[in-house]
């Protein structure tokens, strides 16, 4: 692989990670609700998802889903209800009046684990079989056949990763920087059915896509 293909797939990469998704719209919800801590152990779920996706991709996995179509419907469905269930919980979550908003995201953080929050991530991230997909159509585009494709497969992952997470970090500070407006019980019960609809909304999506 050249410079300047790598340099082709950074681009790419950056542009298609900065779009908003599930995966940045939950470190986004939890770096707001519950701050920067339990959305890195989201992140590393998502990222732990996608990581091994693109990882099974490259074994021809990607390819197995497009040819049997009946299964990769399946997977698509049971992830659309998965984002649906969550966009449910979100717009049902209850909030407490006065300053309790503030206290009962503490509380609910004192009751959770990380690693809920690491599985989470992990679920929602994996809840999309059409990343296999993807990746399996989209990485063997920057890879030379006369070279070695598993150093070159290695590169392009760990390149992946860094903007993935880099993306992440961007999506949690910016949840963060909302958490200071949630602690009215209005505005957090708002902040709640607007995520709690958008992942019905990407529910719907998945669901629909072919």
């Amino acid at each position: 692989m050249g410079l300047q293909a790598w340099w082709m797939f950074v681009v790419m990469t950056f542009l298609i990670s900065a779009t908003p998704g599930p995966n940045m719209l939950l470190v986004m919800s939890h770096g707001a609700r519950f701050g920067l801590r339990p959305a890195i152990w989201t992140m590393a779920g998502c990222m732990t998802a996608l990581i091994g996706m693109v990882s099974i991709s490259s074994a021809g996995v990607g390819a197995l889903l497009h040819s049997f179509p009946a299964v990769f419907d399946a997977l698509r469905y049971l992830g659309a209800a998965y984002l649906a269930y969550l966009g449910y919980k979100l717009w049902c979550a209850g909030v407490p009046t006065g300053d309790a908003p503030a206290s009962a995201a503490v509380t609910e953080v004192g009751q959770r684990s990380g690693g809920s929050f690491y599985r989470q991530g992990l679920a929602v991230a994996a809840s999309n079989p059409k990343a296999i997909v993807f990746a399996a159509a989209f990485f063997p585009q920057f890879i030379q056949a006369d070279r070695p494709a598993g150093l070159q497969f290695a590169v392009l992952l760990i390149t992946f990763t860094v903007i993935e997470v880099s993306w992440y970090l961007i999506y949690a500070l910016s949840g963060h920087k909302l958490s200071r407006f949630l602690q009215q019980g209005h505005v957090m019960k708002n902040f709640n059915r607007v995520t709690g609809a958008v992942f019905v909304g990407f529910a719907a999506l998945m669901a629909a896509s072919r």
